[in-house]
């Protein structure tokens, strides 16, 4: 049940007739873990706390720089070399005092990443490097959750949601269906190197919690088996459709 107050907050969703206060209850009862509290994270983030999700796990062992404010909307010039994932935290509860914080001051790693993914309904791969998106991929395979995935770069970006459970009883396709092998670091230009206006990682990373919403509700249609590409300086875009031929039981290494 939702209180008085969660009814007046969240009235603009109950208002809508696909969402209504049985949809907002399973917003309030999601729990969602957030890998990553930079560009893409922060954003994310935002909108979910906004949206009332009941408990939100923020991943991020990184500390605050001042190049990363042009971006990361969360942290303000008093926060630089203070962690990542308590600030944006404490911002965010003050933004929403009934969402629950988990506070992850860690690296996800294939040690850790089942014990920490396993809590969680759905998981955002907010992060940057393509070590951590691989872990990522194989624990929710092994675990059976759905994961929301985006990469950005310069003015395009990426993003997919990823083995999602369809009405055949299968998995949609994962990370290693389109990627299946880790590229090596000389391969890729990273945002350091290559540069990143800071809307595009707005855009991707409010796509993020848009798809991680629409699945909470079953609403809509979500990026399942597809993969969006984004140029926001002539907002084109292009699906691209994608095979499946990693299983669950295949064994990869990174």
């Amino acid at each position: 049940m939702l209180s008085n107050q969660e009814k007046k907050r969240y009235t603009r969703h109950i208002n809508l007739k696909e969402i209504g206060i049985e949809g907002q209850i399973k917003i309030c009862n999601a729990k969602i873990l957030v890998i990553g509290a930079g560009g893409l994270g922060c954003p994310a983030l935002q909108y979910l706390t906004a949206a009332g999700i009941g408990k939100i796990g923020i991943v991020d062992f990184d500390t605050v720089d001042i190049s990363n404010l042009q971006r990361q909307i969360l942290f303000k010039e008093e926060n630089i070399g203070e962690n990542k994932a308590i600030i944006a935290a404490q911002s965010l509860q003050k933004m929403n005092s009934i969402t629950e914080f988990e506070i992850l001051n860690k690296k996800i790693t294939l040690e850790n990443a089942e014990n920490i993914i396993e809590k969680y309904d759905i998981v955002l791969d907010c992060s940057d490097n393509f070590e951590t998106r691989y872990v990522i991929n194989d624990i929710c395979v092994k675990l059976d959750k759905i994961w929301i995935f985006s990469a950005i770069q310069g003015f395009e970006g990426q993003l997919a949601t990823l083995n999602v459970l369809l009405e055949n009883g299968e998995r949609s396709c994962t990370y290693r269906c389109i990627f299946p092998n880790i590229p090596n670091n000389n391969e890729i230009m990273s945002c350091v190197e290559g540069g990143i206006l800071g809307v595009t990682a707005g855009i991707l990373g409010t796509l993020q919690a848009l798809e991680a919403l629409k699945i909470i509700l079953s609403i809509g249609e979500v990026l399942e088996n597809r993969i969006l590409l984004l140029n926001v300086l002539t907002l084109q875009q292009k699906i691209i459709h994608i095979k499946k031929v990693y299983h669950k039981n295949e064994k990869k290494s990174l």
